[in-house]
C-alpha cells in the first residue's frame, strides 16, 4: 500500500539529510508504530506520505514514494488529502476556524460534500473521539488534550484510507490517551484504516501495533518488524519491558496482563521481608515520597482559595496549595482539570478572580511580572512561544540581558551540554525538533538561575534517553534546593522524580500527598511497575532491582 524507495531528503539550509537512502513498505490495513530517538527522521518520514515533504518545507529530494498508487511528490498535499489524513504534533498548527463544529466541517466544505453528508460525519467523529460536549466551544478555549482530539476528529471527517499521526497522545492524560488509542484501534480493525503513528511513550501504544518501524539513527537502515522483536533491540524501552529484559523474562511482556505471570513469581521471591528498605531504595533514586520542605522557613509558594474563569467558564474553583524550597511537586489530572491555569497563576501571567497567590512573599496580583520572574522560571506547554531569537545561544544571551545578568558564554555552553543541546547551539530554535525545542526553552529559563521552576508537560516530544537526562537534571536541581512544580501526564516521570503528587479535577485539588501513596492508590495515575506488582513498595524498575539486591 505504501512504499518508500531510497528516499533522501534534506531540509533547506541544512547540510545533513533528515532521511538518507530510506526504504520501507507498509501493507494495507496495518497499524504501524514509528519509534526512534529525536532527530532520527520520524516526523520527516510521516510528512513524506502526504507530500508535505518536500512541497511545504522545500529542500532537496531524491527517491520515490507511492501511496495506493499515488505519488505525493507529483500531487502535493492537496492531491493526497482525501487519501491520507495527517495529525500534527502541535494540533494548533492545523486549526483554521474558531469553533469545534466548524473546524470539523472545514475540510469537507473544501471537498464540496453535500450538507447532509457533512452533518452525518460530524456527528460520527464527535462520538468516535468523545468530544460531543465540545462542539460549540471556541478552539482557543480548549485544553491541549482537547485540541489534540479535535484535530484527530477533523482528519477522520474526510474518511481517509490512511491516518498518519505525529505523537497524538503527547498532550493527553492517561485515560484520554487510552480512549484515543482505542478509537484508532477500532478504526483500524472495524474499518480497515491503515494507521501510521509516531510516539515516544511506547508504554501507551506498543500493544496496539501490528509492526514497529524503528529508525535507529541517520544513515542506518530502518527496522520494520514484530513489536516484541523490536522492543528486544531498542536501547531504551518502557519500564515493564526494561524490567523484563533485566530479569530475562521470555517471551518479553508488552502489556501488564502479560507481565503479571512473571510478577507473581518474582513478587514471591522478593517477599515481604524487605518492606522496611523502601525508604532507602526511594532515596537512592531521588524520589522519596516524603516532602522535603523546611517547615521553619515557611512556604515559598502559597495559593489560597483561588478562583479563576475564562469567559465565564470556571477553570479554578477554590484551589489551595503550598510548596517549600527543595520540593518537587507533580500536578496531575485529566485534561482541562486546571493544571496549566494554576501554573500560569504561579508565574503571574494570570491573576486570580478571587483568592491570593504568594510567590516568595510577593502577591502576584500586585507584583510586576518582571519582579515575579526573577524568582520563577516557566516553560509552557508550547515551548516555541518562548523562542524567538535567531540561534539557541542567542536565546540564552537574551535571557541574561533581560535579567541584567552578565554574559557568560562558557556557562551557557555547559548548560546546553547538560541538556544534550551542544550540537544545536548555532541553530535557529524554530528549526529544532519538538523535543529539542522543549530543552532549549528549559535552558532559556535555567540560565537565569530561578528559585522556582514551573514545567508544563516537559516530556512532550522527548525520547526515552532525553527523558532520563531530564529526570536526572531535575533531581539535581531539586538537590540544589530549587522548588519544582510540574504539570504532567507522564506517570513514569512523576514516579521517578516527584516528592508529592497533587491530583486535580474540575479546577479543584482532589488529593495532595506523598507520591508513593497517591500513585499506589490510583488505577489511572499509577506507574507500570506499580500496576504490575500492585505493591506500594514498587513504583519504578530500580525499586524492584533494589529489593532483589537486598535479599
Amino acid at each position: 500500500m505504501i512504499e518508500l524507495s531510497h528516499v533522501t531528503y534534506t531540509y533547506p539550509d541544512q547540510e545533513r539529510p533528515a532521511l538518507a537512502d530510506f526504504s520501507a513498505a507498509i501493507r494495507p490495513g496495518e497499524f504501524v508504530l514509528v519509534v526512534g530517538p529525536s532527530g532520527a527522521g520520524k516526523s520527516t518520514f510521516l510528512r513524506c506520505l502526504n507530500g508535505l515533504v518536500p512541497h511545504f518545507y522545500g529542500g532537496r529530494w531524491a527517491g520515490r514514494v507511492a501511496v495506493l498508487g499515488r505519488d505525493p511528490l507529483a500531487l502535493a498535499p492537496r492531491g493526497m488529502a482525501d487519501l491520507v489524513g495527517f495529525v500534527f504534533q502541535d494540533p494548533e498548527a492545523q486549526f483554521v476556524v474558531d469553533t469545534v463544529e466548524d473546524e470539523l466541517a472545514f475540510a469537507m466544505e473544501n471537498f464540496a460534500l453535500a450538507p447532509a453528508t457533512m452533518r452525518k460525519r460530524v456527528e460520527e467523529v464527535l462520538d468516535q473521539m468523545a468530544i460531543a460536549h465540545l462542539r460549540r466551544r471556541r478552539v482557543g478555549t480548549l485544553s491541549g488534550g482537547e485540541k489534540q482530539r479535535v484535530a484527530i476528529a477533523a482528519v477522520l471527517a474526510l474518511q481517509p484510507e490512511v491516518v498518519v499521526l505525529d505523537e497524538p497522545t503527547s498532550q493527553l492524560d492517561p485515560q484520554a490517551a487510552e480512549e484515543v488509542l482505542v478509537a484508532l484501534r477500532h478504526l483500524n480493525e472495524d474499518l480497515g484504516l491503515t494507521i501510521i503513528l509516531s510516539e515516544h511513550r511506547l508504554e501507551r501504544v506498543v500493544q496496539y501495533a501490528d509492526r514497529v518501524l524503528y529508525l535507529p539513527a541517520l544513515g542506518q537502515p530502518p527496522v520494520l518488524a514484530d513489536p516484541r522483536r523490536v522492543m528486544a533491540e531498542l536501547p531504551l524501552v518502557p519500564p515493564l519491558i526494561e524490567l523484563g529484559r533485566r530479569l530475562g523474562w521470555q517471551p518479553l511482556p508488552l502489556t501488564i496482563k502479560e507481565g503479571r505471570v512473571y510478577a507473581r513469581e518474582w513478587g514471591e521471591r522478593i517477599g515481604k521481608s524487605a518492606h522496611g528498605q523502601i525508604g532507602t531504595w526511594a532515596q537512592e533514586r531521588g524520589g522519596e515520597g516524603v516532602c522535603a520542605r523546611d517547615e521553619a522557613a515557611g512556604p515559598l509558594i502559597a495559593v489560597r482559595d483561588v478562583h479563576y474563569a475564562y469567559d465565564g467558564q470556571a477553570a479554578l474553583r477554590g484551589v489551595s496549595l503550598e510548596a517549600g524550597a527543595g520540593e518537587f511537586v507533580a500536578l496531575m489530572g485529566r485534561n482541562g482539570s486546571g493544571k496549566s491555569t494554576l501554573l500560569k497563576h504561579l508565574v503571574g501571567l494570570l491573576k486570580p478572580d478571587q483568592g491570593q497567590v504568594l510567590v516568595a512573599g510577593q502577591d502576584t496580583r500586585r507584583a510586576a511580572l518582571e519582579d515575579v520572574i526573577r524568582t520563577v522560571g516557566y516553560v509552557p506547554q508550547h515551548p516555541g512561544s518562548l523562542l524567538f531569537q535567531e540561534t539557541v545561544a542567542a536565546e540564552l544571551a537574551f535571557t541574561r540581558r533581560s535579567r541584567r545578568l552578565p554574559a557568560d558564554p562558557a556557562a551557557d555552553r555547559q548548560l546546553l551540554a547538560r541538556l544534550g543541546l551542544s550540537a544545536v547551539i548555532g541553530r535557529n530554535p524554530r528549526d529544532l525538533s519538538g523535543g529539542e525545542q522543549q530543552r532549549a526553552a528549559l535552558a532559556a529559563i535555567l540560565v537565569a538561575d530561578p528559585q522556582v521552576i514551573l514545567l508544563d508537560e516537559p516530556t512532550r516530544g522527548l525520547d526515552y534517553a532525553q527523558k532520563h537526562q531530564l529526570a536526572a537534571l531535575l533531581r539535581e536541581l531539586k538537590r540544589e534546593g530549587r522548588t519544582i512544580i510540574m504539570a504532567t501526564h507522564d506517570v513514569e516521570l512523576a514516579a521517578a522524580c516527584a516528592d508529592r503528587v497533587v491530583l486535580m479535577a474540575e479546577g479543584q485539588v482532589v488529593v495532595d500527598g506523598p507520591a508513593r501513596q497517591v500513585m499506589s492508590d490510583s488505577q489511572v495515575f499509577s506507574s507500570q511497575i506499580n500496576k504490575l506488582f500492585r505493591d506500594a513498595r514498587f513504583l519504578v524498575v530500580e525499586d524492584v532491582l533494589a529489593a532483589l539486591g537486598a535479599q
